[in-house]
């Protein structure tokens, strides 16, 4: 199983983005998908998750911006930016944990990590 992000870019404060990140392989079934980010001298924080069950959370600072949300047919997780700021601008990353086939009948479990998309916005 493998994740795969993209939709990063460059733009101006004000603009919108949209970021996909796509899971690939044996999968069963995925759970909690998220969208990190880490800033340059920063630590990785928390930005956006969702439940199988489609209940989601955000980090204070981009509520009312961004909306995250997953299209379970194609075992992908979007994260649509509006309104960015120049404090948006980080790397992104995708996590999401669920099952997998190992072996005919034989199931595990997976936590993944999606390469990183990144996201600049100027002021």
């Amino acid at each position: 199983v493998q994740l795969q992000a993209s939709g990063g870019g460059f733009v101006q404060a004000g603009g919108s983005l949209r970021l996909s990140c796509a899971a690939s392989g044996r999968i069963v079934s995925i759970n909690n998908m998220r969208w990190y980010r880490q800033a340059p001298g920063k630590q990785r924080e928390l930005v956006a998750a969702i439940t199988s069950g489609g209940s989601t959370n955000y980090a204070d600072s981009v509520k009312g911006r961004f909306t995250i949300s997953r299209d379970d047919a194609k075992n992908t997780v979007y994260l649509q930016m509006n309104s960015l700021k120049p404090e948006d601008t980080a790397v992104y990353f995708c996590n999401a944990d669920g099952r997998y086939w190992y072996e005919t009948l034989r199931r595990r479990d997976f936590n993944l990590w999606g390469q990183g998309t990144k996201v600049t916005v100027s002021s």
